[in-house]
């Protein structure tokens, strides 16, 4: 599954992503994975959680090279059972137009591997395309 956390920038969506990791570590038999564009405000992070600092990734630029950053963490690890992945439209070249796609990637991936997905975007719900088709939590 794939679940959106929305709003404008500055609204509190990475400490929600972060306080609802930490809440999935807790009853999680697998491995739980927060990936970040920095460690800025990880110092409240749950020393369980996997977390990735993607500025450690400087070759990773385009959509389709994080999607395939993301199959190399699943097929190296089939014990992750949720990712996290905070304000994706830094990731690589992902935008609010590129967002659609990139979301039936991660479907594919989820549904294929049982793996849920937890992503914070800094627009409104209403500016992002085709978004009825997933859970957004606020």
């Amino acid at each position: 599954m794939v679940n959106l956390i929305t709003g404008p920038r500055g609204s509190g969506k990475t400490q929600q992503m972060i306080e609802l990791a930490n809440e999935k570590v807790k009853t999680s038999n697998g491995n739980v994975v927060l990936i970040k564009k920095s460690h800025k405000d990880t110092y409240t992070v749950d020393f369980n959680i996997r977390a990735i600092r993607m500025a450690d990734y400087p070759d990773i630029l385009t959509l389709e090279e994080f999607v395939g950053f993301l199959y190399g963490m699943v097929a190296g690890n089939h014990d992750i059972e949720v990712i996290f992945i905070d304000s994706v439209l830094k990731q690589a070249n992902i935008t609010l137009e590129s967002l659609p796609a990139f979301l039936q990637k991660l479907n594919k991936i989820s549904s294929e591997n049982n793996i849920d997905f937890y992503l914070s975007v800094s627009a409104e719900k209403n500016d992002i395309p085709d978004v009825d088709s997933y859970t957004v939590l606020n």
